[in-house]
């Protein structure tokens, strides 16, 4: 087995490593025994990832004599909730894992946004462990530190900056995913490449068919080049404040839609980017900012990856304009009331816009609505 590729965040004092490669889950016992000697862990999980990739982590855990306890959630976007992050917290100290022990968080982002923001708080701060098994969770979600819970005001809202002292994607887990869940994963994949590197969004147009058909090396390198740009972003502001507001391109309206569907199966969060993503880009077209046909041409590659690329593609009936208008009022990147949007120029142009109209965001959604619905 060829050794794992390394993408390293150098943050000062904090700094860790992504390991990407296959069998990595195998092989995490003697890796976590050597870098955390005498520690226990506890497992954050959910019920599918439970069924398929815990026992091959409890297995490797066993190996290497390793002390641990399981924590297994329900699915969904809904266990990113004050309840379930309870039930991880007493969980954790019933264990009696004590502050030097570690957390890991095993599954994709809802996992480690909920497993991440409990080691922050359990025990005023314990170490964690990303090991994401969906495709999302690798190229976005695990790096970085971001880590929360949603509330009934909107998505992401309640949390903390705490990042992983590891990094494991394990390239084998992909392969157990359902289609549609890792075509969601891959518009997370195509935001950086429309962010600022269109060369890359190009690689993606060309490689797209291999990649879904499983090609390992170049699933290898599309989770690498992800991370290297996550870990630039993160580098450059950790704590988004700047710069690293550019990786919500697509998420303003996608949260909103998020909210609007209950967070439910109805819209799976890298669904919300996508449609988000072309919406992005339309607004940004109609204030004569980008070419108009860049929207087209990312819907149509979004499309041909089975995403959601239309309001009308979400089944079911969205709330009104207002609702989502309300929703896309309690986006994290608001200042003092006023909207801010990641707009673009083009392919690998986007940019941060403060003080967004909101009178244009409504009418643009309007006539949306009146083509779409």
């Amino acid at each position: 087995m060829a050794e794992p590729t390394t993408v390293h965040v150098a943050l000062p004092g904090r700094a860790y490593d992504i390991l990407i490669g296959q069998a990595l889950l195998d092989g995490a016992g003697q890796r976590l025994a050597a870098m955390f000697p005498g520690r226990r862990f506890g497992i954050v999980t959910d019920n599918e990832v439970a069924r398929t990739q815990l026992p091959r982590l409890v297995a490797a855990l066993d190996r290497a004599g390793i002390g641990h306890a399981e924590i297994v959630l329900p699915n969904g976007e809904r266990t990113k909730s004050f309840d379930r992050l309870e039930e991880v917290v007493d969980a954790l100290l019933a264990a009696r894992l004590e502050r030097g022990d570690l957390v890991i968080s095993l599954g994709g982002g809802v996992i480690g946004d909920l497993a991440g923001f409990a080691a922050s708080i359990t025990r005023r701060g314990m170490d964690f462990v990303q090991v994401p098994t969906s495709l999302l969770a690798q190229v976005d979600s695990s790096v970085g530190g971001k880590t929360g819970i949603n509330s009934r005001h909107g998505k992401n809202l309640i949390g903390a900056f705490h990042q992983p002292r590891l990094v494991l994607a394990d390239l084998d887990a992909l392969t157990t995913l359902p289609e549609r869940e890792f075509a969601a994963g891959y518009a997370e994949v195509v935001k950086y490449g429309l962010i600022d590197d269109a060369e890359f969004y190009f690689w993606l147009e060309q490689h797209r068919p291999a990649i879904f058909a499983g090609d390992a090396a170049l699933r290898a390198e599309m989770v690498a080049r992800c991370c290297a740009a996550k870990a630039r972003f993160v580098l450059a502001d950790e704590k988004e404040t700047g710069v690293r507001a550019l990786l919500n391109l697509g998420h303003t309206f996608g949260h909103a839609l998020e909210k609007a569907t209950a967070y439910s199966d109805r819209l799976l969060h890298g669904e919300g980017v996508a449609i988000g993503m072309v919406l992005a880009h339309g607004f940004s077209a109609r204030l004569g900012l980008a070419p108009s046909q860049d929207t087209g041409r990312i819907a149509q590659h979004l499309r041909a990856a089975g995403l959601p690329t239309r309001l009308a593609d979400i089944a079911g009936e969205l709330p009104d304009t207002d609702y989502l208008m309300d929703a896309i009022a309690q986006d994290k990147k608001v200042v003092r009331g006023a909207l801010t949007f990641i707009l673009t120029r083009g392919i690998g142009q986007a940019f941060i816009e403060k003080n967004v109209d909101p009178t244009a965001v409504r009418a643009y959604l309007e006539d949306i609505r009146a083509v779409t619905d």
